[in-house]
């Protein structure tokens, strides 16, 4: 029997029937309570994507992007953040608002409620009555271990390591004996429930009903044991460089690789960009064979390109716009090289061009990865419907959509780009787009892999074949032979940041990587300007300076209640709250 985690299934079976009041022992002794006790399980995984405070990427967050209510709606999300809101008392991406303003949930206690409510189920569903399918009380066990590792991962993230709770409390429990374990206590835990999904026989690695949309695979254990090893193994919380950390991220990566494109189950996406435009087909024989997991619609999807588009189609917000530390990022199509290396000043106003790219600062956008093109809207790029008609937008000062730096207006572009990805242009404001958030997707493993693989044994063969697969997908050339390992770390780096642009790794990934005080205090852009002859000159410009890239700022502080709750949390706040 099949699971829809919908909406509409979320109600709590504890909740009073018109047959009276439901005990937990009543719930477990009926099998579609059983199933709709597993929804409320899942009941706590954020929207993420656009579902932010007023409708926000968490991008503007991060050095991929200005979020265009900066400058004339402070209250939002990215402008609180960046100017250093985040506070003991205060979490900027738990801010809550009234309908139609994007607001998901607080995710600290969001993730604390799904573990909740995983221990219960967890510790009641080996004598539940599940007789339709005797299989399914198996499946339904591993789902639940899956989602109690994913909120803990999702939780040790934002928040560092979190007490184990392993089983459902009594009322008598006294909170105050809970203490904080180490990182790799709690990583051990996330690991041991993936692998005992993954044992499992009766949880299918992929989703082929339709009707199950929503539901964990197994295919998802690997990605979050994939995942939770990196984290772990990562400067933040490997501060020693402890070589078996990052062997153990590898051999976890490169398992699930070989699990899960056995048989071409999973395959990498052959268009990067109408990729992201789509929803999953679910079924024995689908076309979207790289996703692992996709958040359900959150509803409203026209809000996607209502609050990201650009001015000429009467949006209500630009929104996440593209910077041009993101837009360096993108290697050049016919050389294979970054055409900047780096900046030579503390604003990045001079770059650092790479001579042996081939890159033109007079003509910037001129054969780039084609993954730029899938991503960022540009000056003089041709919208393939801007009401009707097909045409060059028009960046430039006077032009339709015209940058506005002074004073900024939530409307046009404050970088000088506009957001491609996620978006189909033919859509009206208005419309319903087919976009879902891909939480986990292949790419993703090949680049886990590819980056422990070279922190455990520096660029050997298997490094070069993962990082390489990901990008001949965009028809990129293989990297160069005989880089070093340094070399290859930031050449990993580059392509995670630009296969993954604006799927809110790059806010996660300057932090595990400690690197936030080099990327996060300046944001910059780039002006169009006009000559004779529509021809063009562009010229760098600093559009956001930013104030939270503190050492600090790497883990969010532990919220002042549950400081007060539970005393080896004041003992043990994260550094420097």
């Amino acid at each position: 029997m099949c699971i829809t985690i919908m909406s509409g299934c979320k109600k709590d079976p504890l909740d009073i029937t018109p047959d009276g009041r439901i005990t937990l022992a009543d719930v477990f002794t009926d099998e579609k309570r059983t199933e709709a006790y597993l929804n409320t399980v899942y009941s706590s995984i954020p929207k993420y994507f656009y579902g932010y405070f007023l409708v926000s990427f968490l991008s503007g967050c991060s050095d991929e992007a200005v979020e265009s209510t900066r400058g004339n709606q402070e209250f939002s999300l990215a402008p609180v953040w960046n100017i250093g809101g985040l506070t003991p008392s205060y979490n900027p991406l738990a801010i809550t608002g009234g309908p139609g303003q994007g607001v998901d949930k607080d995710q600290y206690a969001a993730f604390w409620t799904g573990i909740k409510d995983a221990n219960v189920f967890l510790a009641n569903i080996d004598g539940a009555a599940i007789v339709t399918n005797s299989k399914n009380k198996s499946r339904f066990k591993a789902e639940a271990q899956m989602l109690r590792a994913f909120y803990y991962l999702e939780l040790i993230k934002q928040f560092g390591p979190m007490p184990i709770i392993d089983s459902s409390f009594e009322s008598t429990f006294d909170f105050k004996t809970l203490t904080r374990p180490g990182f790799q206590e709690v990583v051990d835990f996330i690991v041991h429930d993936c692998d005992s999904a993954i044992a499992n026989p009766d949880l299918p690695l992929r989703l082929v009903i339709d009707a199950e949309r929503g539901r964990f695979s197994k295919a998802v254990a690997y990605a979050i044991k994939s995942e939770a090893l990196l984290y772990n193994a990562s400067p933040l919380w490997n501060p020693t460089d402890d070589a078996g950390k990052w062997q153990a991220a590898a051999a976890a990566s490169k398992t699930a690789l070989a699990a899960l494109t056995e048989g071409g189950q999973f395959a990498l996406a052959s268009d990067y960009g109408n990729y992201f435009m789509n929803q999953s087909d679910i079924s024995a024989s689908p076309a979207d064979r790289e996703t692992i997991y996709e958040i359900l619609a959150r509803g409203g999807e026209h809000d996607l390109i209502n609050f990201n588009d650009i001015p000429s189609k009467l949006c209500y917000k630009s929104g996440t716009n593209p910077s041009q530390e993101l837009v360096d990022n993108y290697d050049m199509q016919a050389t294979g090289e970054p055409p900047i290396s780096g900046y030579s000043d503390a604003e990045h106003l001079h770059p650092i061009i790479n001579t042996a790219s081939g890159y033109d600062e007079n003509d910037p956008y001129s054969g780039r990865d084609p993954r730029f093109y899938a991503t960022v809207w540009y000056n003089n790029a041709v919208y393939d419907n801007i009401n009707g008609e097909i045409r060059p937008l028009e960046i430039y000062a006077g032009g339709r959509e015209e940058l506005k730096k002074i004073p900024p207006n939530r409307i046009n572009t404050q970088t000088g780009y506009y957001l491609r990805k996620f978006r189909d242009p033919k859509l009206q404001v208005g419309q319903d787009a087919n976009a879902r958030w891909k939480k986990y997707h292949l790419s993703e493993i090949y680049l886990n892999y590819a980056e422990a693989e070279n922190e455990a044994s520096g660029p050997v063969a298997e490094v070069y074949d993962a990082i390489n697969t990901v990008r001949r997908r965009a028809s990129m050339p293989n990297l160069p032979s005989a880089l070093t390992k340094e070399q290859m770390r930031e050449r990993i780096r580059r392509e995670r940041q630009v296969e993954l642009a604006i799927e809110e790794h790059r806010f996660w990934d300057v932090r595990r990587w400690k690197i936030l005080d080099q990327t996060d205090k300046v944001v910059t852009g780039m002006e169009p300007v006009k000559g004779p002859g529509n021809t063009f000159t562009y010229k760098r410009f600093v559009a956001d300076s930013r104030s939270a890239w503190q050492d600090k700022y790497r883990i969010f502080p532990i919220p002042i209640g549950e400081v007060s709750n539970i005393p080896d949390f004041d003992l043990n706040q994260n550094p420097g709250w």
